[in-house]
C-alpha cells in the first residue's frame, strides 16, 4: 500500500492532493501547523476513502519540528513512497517594503525545506528502487516575479536535475507549476484576487491542477504545467 506524505496539507492544493491521493487508495501523512484543520481533513478522508491517515502537526521553519518530519520520511519501517513538498506562503511583490526576516523565512520554506525533505526521502526510495517526489512550484518560476519567482525558479531547476539523476533509478522528481489557482493562498499573502488584476479566464480550479499534475507525475515528467493556457504563456515568456 502506497503512503504519501504531504506538507501544507491543511488547505489549498495540499488538501486537494490529500483528497485525490486518498481516492486512489494511498494512505497519508498530513503535515501542517494547524492540527485542528488536519484532524478535520483526516476524519473526512478516513470515512470517505477507508485509508489510513496520520496527522503530524509541525512548523517546518522550526528545526526541531522539521527534524520530526525528516525522521518520519526516512523511517524504513513505514516507508513513504510519495512525497509532496507543498508548504509555502506568499508575500507582497514590493520587496523593498517587505520585512527582511519575512523574506528569509519565505526563502527557507520554499527552498531549504523541500531540499531537506527530498534529501531525507531519497536514500530509502533509492534503496527500494521506486518513489515519487512532487515539488509544488509555480509558473512564476519561469519569469521575474520578486523573490517568489526566484524561489520557484530554484525549485524547478533542482527538480529537473534530480529527475534526470534519479529517474533512471526509479525515483522521479516533478516540479508542478500551476498558474493562478482558486485557493486561499493569495488572501493569506495579502493579495486578494481583485488586487492581482488577473482576468477570470486565467484562474484554475485546484482539483484540475492536482489531477493533471498527478498524471504528469505518473509519467515521470520533470516539469508539469497543468493547464494548456499556461503552457502557452510559459512558452511565450521563454
Amino acid at each position: 500500500m502506497t503512503t504519501a506524505l504531504i506538507t501544507g496539507a491543511s488547505s489549498g492544493l495540499g488538501a486537494e492532493y490529500a483528497r485525490q491521493l486518498a481516492a486512489r487508495g494511498a494512505d497519508l501523512v498530513l503535515v501542517a501547523r494547524d492540527r485542528d484543520a488536519l484532524e478535520d481533513l483526516a476524519t473526512t478522508l478516513r470515512a470517505r476513502y477507508r485509508v489510513e491517515v496520520a496527522v503530524l502537526a509541525a512548523d517546518l521553519l522550526k528545526p526541531r519540528h522539521r527534524a520530526r518530519v525528516e525522521r518520519r520520511i526516512a523511517d524504513p519501517d513505514q516507508p513513504i513512497e510519495v512525497l509532496v513538498n507543498n508548504a509555502g506562503f506568499g508575500l507582497p511583490l514590493a520587496f523593498e517594503r517587505n520585512d527582511i526576516d519575512d523574506e528569509v523565512r519565505h526563502l527557507d520554506l520554499h527552498v531549504e525545506v523541500p531540499m531537506r525533505l527530498t534529501h531525507a526521502a531519497l536514500p530509502g526510495m533509492l534503496a527500494r528502487g521506486h518513489g515519487r517526489i512532487v515539488n509544488v512550484a509555480s509558473v512564476a518560476g519561469f519569469m521575474p516575479r520578486s523573490t517568489y519567482g526566484a524561489c520557484k525558479g530554484w525549485l524547478i531547476s533542482f527538480s529537473r536535475w534530480a529527475n534526470g539523476r534519479y529517474g533512471p533509478k526509479g525515483v522521479t522528481v516533478t516540479a508542478v507549476c500551476p498558474g493562478f489557482t482558486h485557493t486561499n493562498f493569495h488572501e493569506r499573502a495579502g493579495l486578494p484576487p481583485g488586487q492581482e488584476g488577473v482576468a477570470d479566464w486565467m484562474w484554475l480550479d485546484a482539483s484540475d491542477v492536482v489531477r493533471e499534475s498527478l498524471h504528469d507525475v505518473a509519467r515521470g515528467r520533470a516539469v508539469s504545467i497543468p493547464s494548456g493556457k499556461y503552457k502557452l504563456l510559459v512558452a511565450f515568456a521563454r
